[in-house]
């Protein structure tokens, strides 16, 4: 991305047209928030095609390895999101000494960074591999866990790798360049759906390893994607100045605990909500397969939103971060709520869909009428939550653009272990509305969270 042109483009004054509006401060911040947004929403996309396609190919081999896929990586993306957590926090610290103009200090925190996240990935693996040990006793059958060990492992193998490409993506996403990332994601993706049939199957040569292969296939794709991100680092243009502040940059204790200290409630903050889910999904267990197929699928839908929200909200982190580097507060909060208004736009269009299509669209995941009827009314409810979902997301960016990462996180841990899923058992139980009560319960959640994060953003100083 040429930022020359980007800052010249976001930094001027509103025309006088816009002027005479409200929104005249955020138009000329739309387009290129959009640049940055679609190839962060594309790779979240290309990631969430992989996991359908290891679903549909393990499933062919019959239930107990689908099983085990998914017991294994409803445990592994605890872990995972907590290093993408922690990598998180280099792109608005990059992203400011960059739109500074000190390149020399952004690279020290991309030198430090490739050396801290991995080695706590190394810990972080060494302790995620003893959980095979309790497996045995999490109350799986025999078969599913014998099963899911060897995947999980091989999983658990790949984090190391999968954390040096996400610090140069993040690092590359603070320098302003989103597409690199989204290029290199694409690509690997393909070639681990190509692995997973000559490995899962059996093809044309290749070992037979049934749902082992889908592991091995995802390992070799996450080993493939660094390697590929240190060829482009060293041969493209863009990077020069960072190879060339290689040497001058030196490894320091407090650019680490500065890293640490705003990854670590990032990392926080994805937790909280990954274990929100999953508690919500163990709930719906609770009232039968129906409910629980019904709430995959609309979580799968709402998914899919979720990541061009996702898109909007990292554009947000790097061009809020970009203007305080600039001393520029006021630009940093309409760039901020600008993609705000683009996320919410395009949630409002998802949820005519979501309401239109209520029917037809489980109904292409299943045939079954009691469950298509339960993910239509979910459906209704998930209309509503898809606005705040949007917000929230986009608002936890902007926030994590000015490094402010500590409150967020207490406001999430507070909001969903405390109001959401106590709501979600009262309304699905003791006021008897089953599936329905626990979407009521993450509409509240989500609800007070991005209206307390959007009042948290709206206090910040302009100046």
């Amino acid at each position: 991305m040429n930022f020359a042109a980007f800052r010249r483009r976001d930094a001027r004054a509103p025309r006088a047209g816009f002027a005479l509006t409200s929104y005249g401060k955020y138009l000329h911040h739309y387009g290129s928030n959009f640049r940055l947004a679609y190839p962060v929403a594309l790779s979240l996309a290309g990631q969430m095609v992989v996991g359908l396609a290891d679903t549909m190919m393990v499933g062919r081999l019959g239930a107990t390895p689908l099983a085990a896929v998914s017991l294994a990586n409803n445990i592994f993306v605890i872990g995972l999101v907590f290093g993408i957590g922690l990598a998180t926090g280099l792109t608005p610290l990059t992203g400011k000494d960059y739109a500074a103009g000190n390149r020399l200090a952004a690279t020290g925190w991309f030198r430090n960074s490739i050396f801290t996240f991995p080695a706590i990935a190394i810990l972080q693996a060494l302790l995620m591999a003893l959980v095979v040990f309790l497996l045995p006793y999490m109350g799986q059958p025999e078969d599913v866990v014998r099963l899911a060990i060897p995947y999980y492992l091989t999983l658990v193998v790949s984090l190391l790798p999968f954390m040096f490409f996400f610090v140069f993506k993040q690092y590359a996403e603070g320098l302003g360049n989103t597409r690199i990332a989204m290029v290199i994601t694409i690509s690997v993706n393909v070639i681990n759906i190509v692995l997973n049939y000559l490995l899962i199957y059996g093809k044309h040569g290749f070992p037979e390893l049934g749902a082992l292969g889908a592991g091995v296939a995802t390992l070799i794709a996450r080993l493939i994607m660094p390697v590929v991100f240190i060829i482009v680092f060293l041969k493209q243009p863009f990077f020069r100045p960072d190879v060339e502040n290689w040497r001058k940059c030196s490894l320091s204790m407090k650019a680490v605990k500065r890293l640490l200290r705003l990854g670590f409630p990032i990392a926080g903050q994805l937790i909280v909500e990954v274990v929100t889910w999953s508690v919500g999904s163990i709930m719906m267990g609770w009232l039968g397969a129906a409910a629980l197929a019904a709430n995959q699928i609309v979580l799968s839908l709402s998914s899919l939103t979720y990541m061009v929200a996702s898109g909007f909200a990292a554009a947000a982190i790097i061009k809020v971060s970009h203007f305080r580097g600039q001393g520029k507060i006021k630009h940093a909060k309409n760039a901020a709520y600008a993609s705000l208004h683009q996320a919410l736009v395009f949630m409002g269009i998802s949820v005519m869909f979501f309401i239109i299509f209520r029917y037809k669209i489980p109904a292409l995941f299943i045939h079954d009428e009691e469950v298509i009827k339960i993910a239509a009314m979910l459906m209704l409810i998930a209309g509503l939550y898809q606005f705040f979902d949007g917000m929230q997301v986009v608002m936890l960016g902007s926030l994590r653009g000015f490094e402010d990462a500590k409150i967020p996180m207490i406001i999430l841990t507070v909001v969903y272990f405390f109001v959401a899923l106590p709501v979600c058992y009262i309304m699905a139980f003791f006021f008897k509305l089953g599936a329905a009560g626990i979407w009521i319960g993450y509409l509240a959640g989500l609800f007070l969270v991005s209206t307390l994060l959007l009042s948290r953003f709206s206090r910040l100083k302009e100046s």
